[in-house]
């Protein structure tokens, strides 16, 4: 029995608009979002202050934090055109849960490869989880046609996305790349409310997959380079 898409249904892509928005105006108030005193007192992500200050809860607020406001814009625009249809595919749960924990993800592959100098915020992490789970879910739905390209489409713009990624100075690509894997799992692992979930096996693979990405980056992040 197919289930109609109602692309009308994104309040919780809305609700992480709003919240990036006031994040942001936060910051300009606190003195500006490029200021690194403001980055650092409001959860941007330093490896060293994560590791050595034991401040783990940066993996996840740096994921609403912009540097910008281009930074903001330039995500906020590709979160909303996502969300409109990848949010009533995956249902507002696990929609939520996956943009969230991708976001954590990828700063965790952040800590593990990015320089240990730098300072990171964003919430690319998390967008690049959204690629990496319709990308998923399109690869479950291959034989319906609508899914199946949205799928596609979102896999391009990632690639596309991590391209740019490597000609453009001060871009965390360690960050974008560990939010599209942990994104794909989680979809795998969590499957959608619309079409089809993937078999226990692979859910269980995928798990497992997970578990071991965690252990790895936190590992490797724990060893501070200066």
């Amino acid at each position: 029995m197919n289930r109609r898409i109602n692309l009308s249904q994104a309040f919780v892509t809305m609700g992480i608009l709003v919240v990036l928005l006031i994040v942001f105006l936060a910051e300009v108030f606190l003195g500006g979002s490029e200021n690194t005193n403001v980055l650092m007192k409001m959860g941007a992500m330093s490896n060293y202050a994560v590791v050595v200050g034991n401040q783990w809860w940066r993996l996840f607020t740096a994921q609403f934090l912009h540097i910008g406001v281009m930074h903001l814009v330039s995500n906020a625009v590709i979160i909303y055109y996502m969300g409109q249809y990848i949010e009533p595919i995956m249902g507002h749960a696990r929609f939520l849960v996956t943009y969230l924990l991708a976001g954590i993800g990828g700063n965790l592959m952040s800590l593990a490869f990015s320089s240990d100098r730098g300072l990171s915020a964003g919430a690319s992490t998390a967008l690049f989880g959204l690629f990496g789970a319709m990308t998923a879910i399109g690869l479950r739905n291959i034989h319906n046609p609508m899914i199946s390209f949205l799928g596609r489409q979102a896999f391009v713009l990632a690639l596309i996305n991590l391209g740019i990624d490597i000609f453009v100075p001060g871009i965390d690509i360690w960050g974008h790349l560990g939010g599209l894997i942990v994104g794909f799992l989680l979809a795998v692992i969590l499957g959608d409310r619309v079409m089809k979930t993937y078999n226990p096996k692979w859910r269980v693979l995928a798990g497992a997959v997970l578990i071991f990405y965690v252990v790895w980056t936190v590992r490797t992040g724990m060893i501070i380079n200066f």
